[in-house]
């Protein structure tokens, strides 16, 4: 399975840098819990090793399965494994969604799926993410709750079978039933691929098998260690790295409104 490494990562949004200098090395069939204050770069790590283009990396490297990924467009790097669940899931009117799911998995191959293997592949997504298959016929996230459109993004990961698989506040907007059937599904695909997973929140991983947990603060990796570290900030918050560490937090900043959702989508179906 392959592997993930940073190499001095500086990446800039509209001209602001975001991320200063990022090292990481993240071996396959791992799961990593990526924590921090809002704002010090948590999404602009995960946008950017899914190559959006509106994060601008500056300096530094990103390889995937010993390939060098730095400068390859978001489809490429989805065909070689890559999978990002989005903090907030676009809505796209007039796109279906089984066509959608359709049109992505046979971009990811050399021979279009034959319909019976689509929609029995279809089929136990639905199942197992706990959502009516009659949501296949609905257009993609529109008129979604948030929960829905969460788990339908689990439900993408289960079609497209990543390698390595990133969710951006996956849990945020689920009831616990729902967090409950996420991290059901989760645990489940532990064994099958990697997982880096940014979450505010102890429950979801108290769900997981977690190996390893990062902190990221102003635009690096300042701590890195075992659940030892979510329990700690789930007890303490990130004070304690001022006390402890002399880690000054810089002001908060909302980069949340800079996503590659719609345009992905469009693009994705053109070659349907």
């Amino acid at each position: 399975m392959p592997t993930l490494e940073i190499r001095n990562l500086h990446v800039s949004v509209e001209d602001k840098e975001i991320l200063k200098g990022l090292d990481l090395k993240m071996d396959s069939l791992k799961t990593i819990a990526l924590l921090g204050p809002n704002g010090n770069g948590k999404s602009t790590l995960l946008q950017t090793i899914m190559g959006n283009p509106n994060y601008k990396i500056t300096e530094g490297q990103i390889f995937y399965d010993g390939k060098d990924i730095t400068n390859l467009e978001v489809d490429e790097r989805s065909k070689l494994g890559i999978f990002l669940g989005m903090q907030y899931p676009s809505e796209v009117p007039g796109v279906n969604n089984a066509d959608f799911l359709k049109a992505c998995l046979n971009a990811h191959r050399e021979k279009p799926v034959p319909l019976f293997e689509f929609y029995k592949l279809l089929d136990n997504a639905y199942k197992r993410t706990g959502i009516p298959f009659e949501m296949s016929n609905r257009n993609l996230n529109e008129g979604f709750s948030g929960g829905e459109k969460k788990k339908n993004e689990i439900l993408q990961m289960l079609v497209l079978n990543p390698s390595l698989v990133m969710l951006d506040e996956i849990d945020s907007g689920l009831d616990v039933d729902a967090i409950q059937v996420v991290a059901k599904v989760l645990k489940e695909e532990q064994e099958k691929r990697g997982f880096l997973i940014v979450s505010h929140y102890a429950r979801l991983y108290e769900l997981l098998k977690v190996d390893r947990a990062l902190i990221l603060v102003n635009g690096k990796i300042v701590a890195d260690g075992g659940r030892e570290l979510i329990k700690k900030i789930d007890k303490e918050g990130y004070e304690w790295l001022r006390k402890s560490l002399g880690i000054e937090i810089e002001k908060e900043t909302n980069m949340n409104q800079v996503s590659i959702g719609t345009c992905a989508t469009k693009e994705m179906l053109k070659g349907k």
